[in-house]
């Protein structure tokens, strides 16, 4: 899949942003949007060679697997970019109860209703079992 990650590589637009652009992580099945992350050339280059979504973190400078420490992996299952190459929409398999670390299935969990956010969804893990924080 190298070879492919050279074609693709060469149309994504890495320099609006610094060098990082955003991932709109998708559950396939649901259509459901779990989170977004940004990605470096080198996390796009690992995301394709592994098929597991891998991010930059802007806090902590570095390449983060998704799931290399709750193992709630995202495997992927189709790339697609938006119309400027700037963005990507990566449709996944999540494996695990959540994505988000505060124990939620998506990093969407709260709803704006009637001019207040208000949780729309219990969570599905405990986080302070996998992390030791909710932070």
């Amino acid at each position: 899949m190298v070879r492919g990650f050279f074609i693709a590589h060469m149309n994504l637009n890495f320099s609006k942003l610094n060098g990082i652009l955003p991932a709109v992580i998708q559950e396939a099945s649901t259509g459901r949007v779990l989170m977004v992350g940004f990605m470096n050339a080198e996390a796009f280059r690992r995301t394709v060679e592994t098929g597991n979504v891998t991010f930059f973190s802007r806090s902590k400078e570095r390449l983060w697997a998704k799931g290399e420490t709750s193992g709630h992996r995202l495997l992927v299952r189709e790339v697609a970019i938006d119309c400027d190459e700037d963005s990507v929409l990566i449709q996944v398999e999540a494996l695990g109860p959540g994505v988000c670390h505060r124990g939620y299935k998506s990093c969407f969990f709260r709803r704006l209703q009637n001019g207040e956010w208000s949780e729309s969804e219990a969570p599905v893990y405990d986080p302070k079992a996998i992390y030791g924080t909710t932070s």
